[in-house]
């Protein structure tokens, strides 16, 4: 009997002491166990589980401890899955994506004739003089019995759509081809004869527009393509949202908006229906740009999911099209440097403005001219306000090209060079033939730049390049294509458009294209992650997955940090998480 009194007082004891820890334990809105987290902490940390609460993290550690302290009714188990914090593309173009869904999709196209299939197709479906729109041409990549590369024109089209205006945007933007029916249009507003600074009109031999339009000169065109609908734009808007958190992006800066989707933005910010954070630049130095000087800052401070603090300028144009400006001529076209788009001397005033009110400066630079111009006029800006200057995190937006005596000066000046990684591995084709063997060892310079104390804030300029940033990922560490081209000098003597010069030195392919300049698998992860939001002030608040800091968080499919690369490729996004919101989960 009074071995019985015994055990049952030892397991009341039990009882009361497993009641007692119940009781001690706090409550949670979800917890997360058994993954492999990788926080970005500043100890590059490996934990396995999290505490939610509310729309941040409130503790951070191994299953049994969270489980110890915290109780919640729903329990996300990883099952041994790789956690990452959110995903942050710091240079794309939101509405460019939703256009890219809706709009004939040319990306990967291999010829012309392909394309005008494809316009052939859209036309037969199009109402009389409906406007035809697309994206994501690109000669260099097309078929060619030659190493020549010519840019298309308007007769290729004229015999699929004599009477609806076609309007196609080559890849990277900064270049258009168009349809005879939409200069016929054109010469109703503008006088296509004449010159276009900061632009080029291609022409024929007699002077006559070819049907491509570079630069500034694709204003002339777009001037009378019609604007869309504030209700289009809100669905263009959506369809963006979701594809960008099918692939874990749970924060994207927009590089460049004007007022109408400033409006959108805080309508949709007002309804709560905006499903990822936008950090968003204004469009140039403009009206909307003045009202801003005014008004200060807008910044989300409840939810954190808006915030329009910086401005977008654009120095030159971009590699693929010969707009980008050298200080040297192109070594594939020698009577050109290049395009400058906007004035020097407006550079270091818009520069001055934004460091008086507190706005962010990034300026598009792709050439080493255009790179160097504006790290000069960022310099006189920041002599004349050096205490506003030390905190204002101005950005080159590309910085692709960058001449080596220039590339200290991002260190010292305290620029960050904004990058996209598949830039790189999607221009590696051509991009020696543009710049010759010497002026290619400051072009994608990452290692250059990081070795220098610099971060690099990664995206994907998408619809430029596709928004997945694992391909980011992968491009950052490889220097390789998604076949693994190149892995030696074969590679690029036999499959590379390359200058007269040819490859100096064939230590520069092994594994990879220049690939001396790669980053490692970690510097990759904050490049997209905590890199990305020190860009955009945001690094107290996301960007590492740490207590306190808001829950954007992405389950993948596969451990990209051991991996054999090739398989980040085809790494799944199985649940993206923001603000401790469930926003997008794989079927």
């Amino acid at each position: 009997m009074k071995k019985i009194l015994l055990i049952l007082l030892a397991l009341l004891l039990s009882i009361l002491i497993f009641t007692k820890i119940i009781l001690r334990k706090q409550s949670a809105d979800f917890l997360v166990i058994n993954a492999v987290i990788y926080t970005v902490d500043d100890d590059n940390s490996k934990t396995e589980a999290m505490a939610i609460r509310g729309s941040r993290i409130v503790a951070i550690g191994s299953t049994q401890d969270i489980q110890n302290q915290y109780t919640s009714q729903n329990i996300i188990d990883a099952n041994g899955k790789t956690i990452v914090p959110g995903l942050i593309d710091s240079h794309a173009h939101v509405m460019g994506l939703g256009q890219s869904v809706t709009e004939l999709n040319l990306y990967a196209t291999t010829s012309s004739k392909q394309i005008a299939e494809l316009v052939a197709e859209r036309v037969n479906n199009a109402k009389p003089g409906e406007w035809i729109r697309g994206r994501g041409w690109d000669q260099n990549d097309w078929e060619s019995t030659t190493s020549e590369k010519p840019f298309p024109n308007a007769a290729i089209l004229d015999k699929v759509s004599p009477n609806n205006p076609v309007i196609l945007s080559r890849i990277d933007g900064h270049a258009i081809w168009v349809n005879s029916k939409m200069m016929e249009l054109a010469k109703n507003n503008t006088d296509l004869r004449i010159e276009i600074e900061g632009g080029k009109i291609l022409r024929d031999r007699m002077g006559n527009p070819t049907g491509i339009f570079v630069d500034n000169a694709e204003a002339v065109i777009r001037n009378i393509v019609p604007e869309y609908s504030k209700e289009e734009k809100i669905k263009l808007y959506r369809q963006a949202f979701d594809e960008c958190l099918k692939v874990g992006l749970t924060g994207v800066h927009d590089m460049g908006i004007d007022e109408k989707d400033f409006e959108i933005y805080r309508e949709l910010l007002d309804k709560q229906e905006l499903p990822l954070r936008i950090y968003a630049q204004i469009s140039g130095n403009g009206k909307f740009w003045d009202q801003m000087m005014t008004s200060g800052p807008y910044l989300d401070h409840v939810g954190k999911f808006l915030s329009v603090r910086s401005i977008k300028l654009y120095m030159d144009g971009a590699l693929g099209s010969r707009g980008a400006a050298l200080i040297e001529p192109y070594s594939d076209e020698p009577e050109s440097r290049g395009l400058i788009t906007f004035s020097p001397d407006s550079v270091r005033i818009v520069t001055e403005q934004a460091l008086q009110k507190g706005f962010q400066v990034c300026v598009h630079a792709i050439g080493d001219r255009a790179n160097r111009i504006v790290l000069d006029e960022f310099e006189k800006a920041s002599k004349k306000y050096p205490n506003q200057a030390r905190s204002a995190r101005l950005r080159i937006e590309h910085a692709q090209v960058i001449s080596m005596d220039d590339i200290p000066r991002f260190k010292k000046l305290n620029v960050i060079p904004s990058m996209q990684p598949t830039h790189a591995t999607s221009d590696m084709y051509w991009a020696q033939a543009r710049l010759g063997p010497e002026r290619i060892l400051g072009a994608y310079a990452w290692r250059s730049l990081i070795n220098g104390g610099n971060i690099i804030p990664a995206g994907s300029d998408f619809p430029v390049e596709l928004p997945n940033p694992l391909f980011g990922f992968y491009a950052a560490i490889t220097r390789q294509d998604k076949t693994g081209i190149p892995n030696d000098a074969t590679d690029v003597a036999t499959r590379f458009q390359l200058s007269a010069e040819g490859i100096k030195d064939s230590i520069h392919f092994k594994g990879g294209w220049y690939v001396e300049q790669r980053m490692t698998r970690e510097e990759a992860l904050r490049s997209f992650t905590k890199w990305g939001a020190y860009a955009e002030f945001m690094e107290n608040e996301k960007g590492s997955l740490e207590a306190g800091k808001l829950a954007d968080f992405v389950l993948l499919s596969k451990d990209i940090m051991t991996v054999p690369a090739k398989e980040i490729l085809t790494t799944e996004v199985e649940m993206t998480v923001v603000g401790g919101k469930i926003r997008y989960r794989k079927n």
